[in-house]
């Protein structure tokens, strides 16, 4: 991946066409579910989900068409978690902070935050996404927050809900999951394609 310094201090100060957000601690939690599971169902060991592919298929199932888009990634995290433990590139200051990659889609710049001290994941989950539903520039939004707890579940739709811009919002779970004002892809498609699980294996 490539460092895009200048391009990072940018993406402080203002937010993209496109965005992902993502609540790293749950989506790594999710990926080693899978993993245990899949594992066991097909009697192999799969590798650390590759992350440039997980957010290519995550891009592709909110919308994006190939093309010279611009895809900001942003990753929430506690504090005490510098890496995601099942993915690579993993280490958010080393590998994913300020850098960049494109692909067929565009130019995905990836930015992590922690969690502070005097504030809860989901609290900062929910002001970065009031944020992002604020915001002028930001058009399409892929949301990957904890839709396995009930309270967030709620907040996060209720956010969404109250929206006051006009958005392309895609909400990315489990579970399929009721509401409006978003359209509701299964999280665990993606995935699946990132841990290289094909659907030949299950013939």
């Amino acid at each position: 991946m490539n460092k895009t310094g200048a391009q990072s201090e940018r993406a402080a100060q203002t937010f993209s066409t496109n965005v992902i957000l993502v609540d790293a601690d749950h989506v790594d939690d999710v990926v080693l579910n899978l993993t245990a599971n899949f594992e066991r169902m097909l009697n192999r060991r799969l590798p650390k989900a590759d992350l440039p592919r997980w957010l290519n298929c995550l891009a592709l199932d909110g919308g994006l068409r190939p093309g010279n888009n611009a895809i900001q990634v942003i990753f929430l995290h506690k504090k005490e978690n510098q890496a995601l433990k099942h993915f690579v590139p993993a280490h958010y200051a080393n590998d994913l902070d300020g850098k960049a990659f494109t692909d067929s889609l565009g130019e995905f710049t990836l930015h992590s935050a922690a969690v502070p001290e005097l504030s809860s994941s989901e609290e900062m989950f929910l002001h970065t996404l009031d944020e992002l539903l604020k915001s002028a520039t930001t058009e399409r939004l892929m949301i990957v927050g904890n839709m396995d707890s009930e309270e967030t579940a709620a907040a996060i739709k209720r956010c969404i809900a109250q929206s006051p811009q006009q958005k392309s919002i895609t909400l990315f779970a489990m579970e399929p999951v009721a509401g409006r004002g978003f359209m509701q892809e299964i999280l665990g498609y993606s995935l699946m394609n990132a841990l290289g699980i094909k659907g030949s294996e299950f013939a």
